[in-house]
């Protein structure tokens, strides 16, 4: 779907649902990664993520595209559009937009954990950042810290 698309379904949704034009531009911005869509507020264009339509498909796509238009006519009409207020939450129930992105799982690389146990103590650590067992002695007691194993997460 191209940018030209996307602001033409923006257009037919908000005919359709709020009965009220979208005449802004709409676009696919590649940088959200984890919110479903934006709405500016300084020039009013909606950005949405192709990645819920990459993985959600067309019938996610639209809950967000509702969403969004909810925020972009609720502002147009100055009244309160934050997702805390009463007219804001009324207005996406009766539409029935998206309350909340769907979640955008993390593809980075897993992180390993450190183990470390208190050779006095007992007390275990897990860190994410070596800790030099030289340097650093155990919170509770003071006592000599151990490395133990590396735990992949």
């Amino acid at each position: 779907m191209t940018d030209k698309e996307l602001t033409e379904l923006i257009k037919k949704v908000s005919q359709n649902y709020f009965g009220k034009p979208f005449i802004h531009k709409a676009n696919f911005n590649n940088r959200l990664q984890t919110t479903g869509g934006r709405f500016h507020l300084k020039d009013k264009h909606i950005d949405i993520n192709p990645k819920i339509l990459d993985k959600y498909g067309k019938d996610e796509l639209i809950g967000v595209i509702k969403h969004e238009l909810v925020h972009y006519h609720l502002y147009i009409s100055g009244l309160p559009s934050q997702h805390k207020d009463k007219e804001f939450k009324y207005l996406l129930k009766k539409v029935g937009g998206s309350r909340y992105a769907p979640p955008m799982k993390y593809t980075g690389k897993s992180r390993t954990r450190h183990q470390y146990i208190c050779s006095n103590c007992g007390l275990e650590y897990l860190r994410v950042k070596k800790i030099d067992t030289k340097r650093y002695v155990c919170g509770k007691c003071g006592g000599k810290l151990i490395f133990v194993k590396d735990i992949n997460h």
